[in-house]
């Protein structure tokens, strides 16, 4: 039985959208987990009031996203789940978007896989993997090098993002859970996927499977967009800051090339100081 995982923390109009979605999946064999950490717009009630074939597990409000997400996955391996899908409350799944993931996950048992990412208003891709070098800390956005006629089926990438990620349960059994001890948000869907791949499991994006999403509702675009001293400070070293020091060192020791270690992390290092300001 696939479980879908979704944390949450406010934000029900995008909660709401996310799980009608959902509804009309064209494969409906799987049972959705809400991890509601602590939400003070009413999600929790709603969601018991509007979903309830949805399990909800309620949170401490100090969660966030990698103990938010160990919580329902928790749950779910509790309940016999063999997969589990990991999902953001801001997408939006295409009506095939769970069929086409089991799909490929039939034909490839062991693969981690995610799904093409579709700009919610334009429809045009927005993610479609990376391939990345620890020597030159540079990614190969497979967007910008795989022909129009080549996206479709399964792309090997370096690692996934965890918004649509669907995950045997023979992985846990290997690694573990999410590092929510080292890496409390950011980093932790890129280290988990890093880490599966080094033991044996492949990583796809598999480019059936369309979620839509909204760029600009990530946490680094909303603190870029309105750019601060205190933002800034929240970027470096706050618990959501994209360019958190600390988690990004964690990230590199944990699954960089030992010889490289200390280029990369100079090299991150720089980019963390200096990106906050430069990139738009």
């Amino acid at each position: 039985m696939l479980f879908i995982v979704i944390p949450v923390f406010n934000r029900w109009a995008f909660t709401q959208a996310c799980l009608l979605s959902l509804r009309q999946q064209t494969q409906p064999s799987f049972r959705v987990i809400v991890v509601d950490d602590g939400s003070t717009d009413g999600t929790g009630e709603r969601l018991r009031q509007e979903f309830p074939e949805v399990e909800v597990v309620d949170g401490t409000g100090q969660l966030f996203w990698t103990a938010g997400v160990n919580a329902g996955i928790r749950r779910a391996l509790a309940q016999g789940a063999d997969r589990i899908l990991t999902l953001n409350n801001d997408v939006v799944a295409a009506p095939d978007f769970v069929e086409r993931m089991l799909l490929w996950s039939r034909r490839q048992p062991r693969a981690l896989l995610g799904p093409l990412e579709l700009d919610a208003h334009t429809k045009e891709p927005v993610y479609g993997g990376e391939v990345f070098s620890w020597l030159t800390h540079s990614r190969r956005d497979l967007l910008q090098t795989l022909p129009t006629d080549q996206r479709h089926g399964l792309h090997p990438v370096t690692y996934l993002p965890g918004r649509g990620l669907l995950i045997p349960v023979a992985v846990f059994e290997t690694i573990g859970l999410f590092d929510e001890k080292r890496l409390p948000h950011y980093l932790a869907d890129f280290d988990f996927t890093s880490v599966a791949r080094r033991h044996g499991f492949p990583v796809f994006v598999n480019y059936d499977a369309h979620l839509l999403t909204y760029p600009e509702e990530s946490g680094q675009e909303q603190t870029r967009r309105h750019r601060s001293l205190q933002g800034y400070y929240q970027h470096l070293f706050g618990i959501r800051g994209g360019g958190n020091l600390r988690n990004f060192t964690h990230f590199a020791l944990k699954n960089c090339p030992t010889p490289l270690v200390p280029l990369f992390l100079l090299n991150g290092y720089a980019r963390r100081l200096t990106g906050y300001f430069l990139h738009g």
